[in-house]
């Protein structure tokens, strides 16, 4: 994105204005950073920050971050099997967060330090997967679904069909990585629960996927968007906001959440256990819920926020666009994925190795 929407500042102005912004920034009574080194090490997925969010964290507090990048949740959940390899800040989707707390994983947070929780819409503050978000807050919400070229489909592609079940785009197809979320769209379309966890329907949708490999020209590690705004694809599984970035860059692009509804997830903000600077990482989520650091990320990346007051600095083609924040209706055929337990997480990764070797 070229041209900033945030509440019609400009980057260049909420750049110049980040001395002020830093002043205001509501950090705890008492917190201090000079008991840390001035450094934090931040895991995160692929274009998922904002244009200057690290830069303007480092002018609020002296504080270097330091990002690396993982492609799904799969990859963040084994870079954490053997202990914390020295991350402070990670982004699990919610599911994950669930798996991970079970695991002894993530370390309590101290809401005393993130005083900016109270610009997270009331409906994030609590999460059935976190109870009263003992480990984790809320960075990012939305859909996935269906980015297509619209050049190349013949009308709206609203059918989860056209990429799990047929050939009509033979060859253009990416679809996610992901073999969790693999099997739980394949649910979806079968008519089942995206949290299907029966032994027989696990091998039903196995069998579907199967069968739609030859069509399907890669499983994309988060980098479908690219592959259809290059034209190596047609039609692509993905996440809305990484379709709404190239719909920006392409108006022959589009995004649908099929009628049989799609997954309804939350990435949330956490502290891994055994982060090396867990001062500086409160300080850090707090810095991102912060109202304007919040929208510039919000107008950046194109994902919905639960920033009440970030969304406030935000204009109406952000706030009113159905693809970032789904109508009621499509909400509805939405599902939210759920931590199934061991014997889930093992059938899912025995059936998606079998697809993988097929």
């Amino acid at each position: 994105m070229t041209t900033p929407k945030t509440g019609g500042v400009s980057r260049r102005k909420f750049l110049v204005g980040m001395g002020a912004v830093a002043a205001g920034l509501k950090f705890a009574p008492g917190s201090v950073f000079a008991a840390e080194d001035k450094k934090l090490n931040f895991y995160n997925w692929d274009t998922y920050i904002g244009e200057n969010t690290l830069g303007d964290f480092k002018s609020a507090t002296g504080i270097d971050v330091t990002m690396d990048l993982f492609a799904d949740n799969d990859e963040l959940f084994a870079k954490f099997k053997g202990g914390n390899p020295g991350y402070d800040v990670i982004v699990p989707t919610n599911d994950f967060v669930e798996r991970m707390i079970t695991a002894g994983m993530l370390m309590p947070l101290d809401h005393g330090k993130i005083p900016n929780i109270e610009n997270v819409d009331p409906t994030f503050r609590d999460a059935a997967f976190d109870p009263g978000r003992k480990y984790s807050l809320p960075y990012m919400w939305g859909t996935i679904g269906i980015g297509y070229r619209k050049s190349k489909a013949d009308g709206v592609p609203d059918d989860w069909k056209w990429i799990l079940d047929s050939d009509q785009y033979a060859g253009k197809i990416a679809l996610m990585g992901d073999g969790t979320t693999m099997i739980q769209m394949a649910m979806k379309y079968l008519g089942y629960p995206l949290n299907e966890s029966d032994p027989g329907r696990i091998r039903e949708a196995e069998a579907l996927l199967t069968k739609q490999k030859p069509n399907v020209k890669v499983f994309a590690d988060d980098n479908g968007q690219d592959l259809l705004l290059s034209g190596e694809v047609d039609i692509c599984m993905e996440w809305n906001g990484d379709i709404l970035q190239i719909m920006e860059e392409d108006d022959d692009i589009g995004y649908v959440v099929p009628r049989q509804g799609g997954l309804l997830w939350q990435d949330c903000l956490c502290v891994p256990t055994g982060a090396p600077h867990p001062e500086n990482a409160h300080a850090f989520i707090n810095f991102i819920l912060d109202a304007e650091a919040g929208a510039e990320i919000a107008d950046f990346i194109q994902y919905a926020t639960p920033n009440m007051a970030a969304r406030k600095l935000l204009p109406a083609e952000y706030n009113s666009n159905p693809a970032i924040f789904p109508p009621q209706e499509v909400i509805e055929r939405c599902e939210v994925a759920t931590y199934n337990g061991t014997e889930y997480t093992r059938a899912v990764d025995e059936a998606w190795t079998r697809i993988m070797a097929a």
